[in-house]
């Protein structure tokens, strides 16, 4: 009896084992980082730094009820520069990124959940033009205008342009109408925020060249577990709506 007793609990502890591996650490909570994108993700006063429900958009809400959902704990907070959140997000354990692009450039340093967005990069020139571009390889006749570090900035510079980068996307409003640039490069729908907010009408857009879905980035050490859970949970709120026009109408 009491060796078929011990074989039992063997068994249970066999058979229990995997679910204890999947266990997160007791404490465990992801350390999640945002920039000002709009209307994916802003500071609810306009500012470079903001926390926890004080940041708005439409991934914002998103990511918030993925992690509800999926029952992981997690902090929220916006800063600037992206280059500062990108190189925590690469280099320190239990932290995430969005919304971002999912490059070749960047596919194999992160671990990745989404797509919990998506947008179109765009060359748009300053107001009253008819300027339009068949490819990426016509603007090289111009003086083009991005925001450093972003993908879009990258994806024409893998294409051979050589943009004059601003720290702030913008930025690139003024230096359009200005005339120190002939095309900015940008996403769209975030340069209609932008160009609004600025009280800015009739940009042109001179080409449309890729649509790209946004995503949360997740450092690499992060355990499968947490990936697993976050894409289980917002695989559901797709059904739902979460991401499209019907849930967040800011986004068209």
């Amino acid at each position: 009896m009491r060796k078929l007793l011990a074989i039992t609990l063997l068994f249970s502890t066999l058979v229990d084992a995997p679910l204890a591996i999947a266990e997160l650490p007791q404490g465990y909570e992801v350390a999640v980082q945002t920039q000002n994108f709009p209307p994916f993700a802003m500071a609810d006063d306009g500012r470079n730094f903001a926390r926890e429900e004080h940041i708005q958009g439409a991934s914002a809400d998103v990511v918030r009820e993925m992690f509800k959902r999926a029952d992981i704990a997690y902090s929220m907070t916006l800063r600037f520069p992206w280059s500062r959140i990108y190189q925590a997000t690469l280099e320190l354990p239990n932290h995430g990124l969005f919304a971002t692009s999912m490059t070749d450039e960047r596919r194999e340093l992160f671990k990745w959940v989404g797509p919990i967005g998506q947008y179109e990069s765009v060359l748009l020139s300053k107001p009253g033009s008819t300027l339009k571009l068949s490819s990426l390889d016509e603007a090289k006749s111009y003086k083009v205008g991005a925001y450093k570090g972003s993908a879009v900035s990258q994806r024409i510079e893998a294409q051979g342009l050589t943009p004059v980068t601003s720290f702030r996307d913008q930025e690139n409003i003024q230096k359009l109408l200005s005339g120190k640039i002939d095309l900015w490069a940008t996403a769209d729908p975030v340069w209609r925020y932008y160009a609004k907010q600025e009280g800015v009408s009739g940009l042109n857009t001179a080409l449309a060249f890729k649509t790209s879905n946004l995503y949360l980035a997740l450092n690499k050490e992060t355990p499968d577990e947490v990936v697993q859970r976050l894409q289980a949970a917002l695989d559901e709120m797709k059904t739902e709506g979460y991401g499209t026009c019907a849930k967040h109408p800011e986004l068209c």
